[in-house]
């Protein structure tokens, strides 16, 4: 009986840990960053009726404006063309030799001679004296390259989430795409100058000022193209050989 039971035991054990792998693989929808969330419009005041004249000033109703962002909460689309590349070389070569030698002193007129004890095998047991020489070289030899070049291109449209005191605008926004089982994440945050964006309301990447942009992924293509934590500790500082 207690052999069933084991038995049982392992397998309610196995069906609830496959239960818990195939919901981690269905939850793949993709998660929304609050640091990257769009901000609303804030909705004006209305202004107090004035009676006695046509035309009422004050009110959100521009007849001679462009599409172009200016408030809190207007979308502004920034296109991608960053395009970064690196090149670090560096070499040593250090060398060392060093040769140091002293003849057998002078001591009263004459240069002293002994006879060494019999049980050292490497000696002469007669006309032994006091010279000393010492030589000794060292080389060393580094060479180091590395070389990193980025390429993101595409578009995202990001929402104005603050207009500084000089009219410059913060910007910051999120793309989500879900892709069979994984997910991309692009995220965007800088501050615009107004006269960068163009009239079709469109910026440049590389005209923001203090950018931030992520391009991640999660996912099972995300997993397998991850090294896994006991291959980082082969190649990490800790390991020491």
């Amino acid at each position: 009986m207690e052999r069933h039971g084991t038995l049982r035991w392992i397998d309610r054990l196995a069906a609830t840990l496959l239960m818990a792998l195939a919901l981690a693989g269905c939850n793949t929808a993709p998660k929304k960053d609050p640091a990257y969330a769009p901000v609303r419009p804030s909705i004006p005041a209305r202004l107090p009726e004035q009676n006695g004249a046509i035309f009422q000033a004050g009110y959100e109703v521009s007849w001679f404006e462009n599409l172009r962002a200016r408030r809190a909460g207007d979308i502004l689309t920034v296109k991608l063309v960053e395009k970064t590349k690196a090149n670090k070389k560096a070499k040593t070569d250090v060398s060392k030799e060093n040769t140091t030698g002293i003849s057998n002193p002078t001591i009263l007129g004459s240069s002293p001679l002994f006879n060494a004890p019999s049980f050292l095998p490497l000696a002469s047991t007669k006309d032994n004296n006091l010279a000393f020489g010492l030589e000794s070289s060292s080389e060393f030899g580094g060479d180091g390259k590395s070389e990193q070049s980025n390429l993101l291109e595409g578009d995202i449209t990001v929402t104005v989430t603050e207009v500084l005191a000089n009219g410059y605008l913060m910007v910051r926004g999120e793309k989500r795409i879900g892709i069979n089982q994984g997910n991309e994440y692009i995220r965007l945050s800088g501050i615009v100058r107004p006269i960068d964006i163009d009239s079709d309301n469109t910026v440049l990447s590389t005209r923001l000022a203090d950018p931030t942009i992520v391009y991640v992924g999660d996912g099972a293509v995300a997993d397998a193209s991850a090294m896994g934590w006991l291959a980082r500790f082969f190649v990490s500082a800790l390991f020491p050989f």
